[in-house]
């Protein structure tokens, strides 16, 4: 019965215009607060956290996934799965794990495997992603080149994305700045560490990926 129910309830969406399900990509540099945001949403959807958040840079080396996150949001539906994805970087040093009192051959260590990541993350750009929101730190600069080639790569594959501007609690963050980057796309502002203006991004992702 179980089955047969799924079946039922798969091919009632199907035919009847019910929630889509999107795998959505959450991308950015390290650092900018991927997996604070992938851990609120999967909080506040299901009760469950992504995986482990850290100050230190390259803390998620492989792509993790939430499956099933179901956002009602204003009358509209969507199931994403929230995929966490490494940050993306032109280069991992192992000194800057040794800057946070690592020894040489774990900092290597980590170094091979935040690199694999990236590999990775690319990897799922190219192959598995129906959407991405970028996520950016709004206290640094958004002018640099990983930046701007990842989303000029996900321009060039037409994947809806929305940007992302995080820790706007910070004295330092600037909204604008990462408008003027990317006035293409629309910017929504967000503390994901605080829960500021989930709101927001809630109606942004139901309106703009379901």
């Amino acid at each position: 019965m179980g089955l047969l129910t799924g079946l039922k309830k798969s091919l009632t969406q199907l035919f009847s215009g019910g929630p889509k399900q999107r795998r959505i990509g959450i991308y950015g540099p390290p650092n900018a607060g991927k997996t604070t945001l992938a851990n609120r949403i999967s909080r506040d959807w299901t009760g469950d956290a992504v995986g482990p958040e850290s100050h230190v840079p390259h803390e998620t080396r492989r792509a993790r996934r939430k499956e099933n996150v179901e956002i009602k949001r204003n009358g509209k539906s969507v199931t994403i799965d929230v995929v966490d994805t490494p940050g993306v970087t032109t280069k991992v040093d192992y000194a800057e794990f040794m800057e946070h009192d690592m020894e040489k051959d774990d900092a290597v260590r980590r170094s091979r495997e935040a690199t694999e990541g990236v590999a990775e993350a690319m990897h799922w750009l190219r192959e598995d992603i129906d959407g991405v929101i970028y996520v950016l730190d709004s206290a640094d600069d958004p002018f640099t080149q990983v930046n701007t080639m990842l989303i000029g790569i996900i321009e060039s594959r037409d994947i809806p994305v929305l940007i992302f501007a995080n820790k706007t609690d910070l004295e330092e963050a600037s909204i604008k700045r990462i408008e003027n980057a990317f006035p293409q796309h629309e910017t929504v502002p967000l503390s994901a560490l605080h829960g500021d203006n989930m709101d927001e991004v809630y109606d942004k992702i139901a309106a703009y990926f379901g």
